[in-house]
């Protein structure tokens, strides 16, 4: 049985759901599937720690994971918010660089750290994943560099909203993460992103409902321009 470190978060070795990334097709390839073992977490729970050995990386089914760092001062900066489909933990090194967190319920599988030559081998869809989310990532972090060293606080929330929005593929956006969450992916204070919200909604760039997480993108071309 594969035992994850005793300092990651969660135990992917754990009773939990086996789940074969490669699937039927792989399947009928005459190839073996890389096995993923399907892992519920919590809103707020570790699923590993800075400086947790990297023995596993994962990929999110449902929910949202936030990676972030605690910096000298005590202050949270939060590097990404991965969605559905995103892959995350995959590291150069041999230690996890950031902590990893559900945002709120979600699921990911986790999958057991290998070369990637033994990944292609098992499972050539899975490993070809594994490097786009790489080079996706890496261009993900420099656009992020720009955003928290040049842009506005009304830039950098439209960025946000609009980088979500892409990436759920829907103007209605219902975020699970928290403003204090969106504040410390932007560098803003929680005052200065619920202040820029409101003042966006005042503008007619985006709508408010009551939910209050729920935000409906009304002028996308707006917010593409606060953008540029």
């Amino acid at each position: 049985m594969q035992t994850a470190p005793a300092t990651t978060g969660i135990d992917p070795a754990a009773p939990a759901t086996p789940m074969r990334a490669g699937g039927p097709a792989a399947a009928a390839r005459g190839e073996a599937p890389a096995m993923g073992i399907a892992r519920s977490v919590h809103k707020d729970e570790e699923i590993y720690g800075e400086g947790d050995e990297a023995r596993w990386y994962f990929k999110v089914t449902a929910g949202v994971v936030r990676t972030c760092k605690i910096l000298s001062d005590g202050r949270r900066q939060i590097e990404a918010f991965h969605v559905a489909g995103d892959i995350f933990g995959i590291e150069r090194g041999t230690d996890y660089h950031c902590s990893a967190e559900a945002v709120g319920e979600a699921v990911v599988v986790a999958y057991r750290r290998c070369s990637l030559e033994i990944l292609a081998a098992g499972d050539m869809p899975l490993a070809r994943q594994v490097v786009a989310t790489a080079l996706l990532n890496l261009e993900r972090a420099q656009q992020h560099m720009i955003l928290l060293g040049r842009k506005s606080a009304t830039e950098k929330v439209a960025t946000f909203l609009l980088e979500m929005a892409d990436r759920v593929h829907v103007d209605a956006i219902e975020l699970p993460m928290s403003r204090s969450d969106i504040a410390d992916y932007l560098g803003l204070t929680i005052e200065t992103v619920s202040r820029t919200l409101t003042q966006l909604e005042r503008d007619g760039v985006i709508a408010l409902p009551a939910a209050r997480r729920n935000i409906v993108l009304r002028n996308k071309a707006a917010l593409r321009r606060l953008n540029a």
